[in-house]
């Protein structure tokens, strides 16, 4: 483990294509080069209806593919109705708002629904400042979100 000023370094500074500054997470190995390093762990339940997706971990440049392949192979599946809770989730960035936008849609084509299910506020300050408040049916429970139904808000 890499240490500086007596603690241990858990992300480091890179760049972006966009040139923007983020920070990653480091690997036990003390880079973030040979892959991810956070694993995504994705639970999918049936709920009537619903599909309800929880989802464990970080959600960042690395991860989100394997997120956006559950949520298409769902909407292939024929579930149009979806929950994703992401209570279990510590890190969101832009690629994971950028998957879950393209997961609305989707559901949207077939006249589905796509809920939020999110009560920590550092993620929930990232859909407050890029708008997805007003996009995105947010629920402070998986049990508010399924006894919505199968429609928004």
């Amino acid at each position: 483990m890499r240490v500086a000023n007596g603690r241990p370094i858990t992300r480091i500074p890179t760049e972006a294509a966009d040139g923007c500054s983020y920070t990653m997470p480091l690997s036990a190995g003390g880079s973030r080069k040979g892959g991810p390093i956070m694993e995504l762990a994705l639970d999918v339940s049936k709920t009537g209806s619903l599909s309800v997706v929880d989802v464990k971990g970080e959600i960042d440049v690395y991860t989100a593919p394997k997120l956006r392949e559950k949520l298409i192979e769902l909407v292939s599946e024929g579930s149009y109705n979806v929950v994703v809770n992401l209570e279990g989730v510590d890190f969101l960035d832009s690629t994971g708002l950028g998957v879950l936008v393209g997961a609305l849609k989707r559901v949207k084509a077939h006249d589905g629904t796509l809920k939020l299910v999110c009560t920590q506020e550092k993620i929930l300050k990232i859909f407050k400042i890029t708008g997805l408040t007003k996009v995105f049916p947010i629920f402070d429970s998986v049990d508010s979100a399924v006894a919505s139904g199968d429609k928004d808000q």
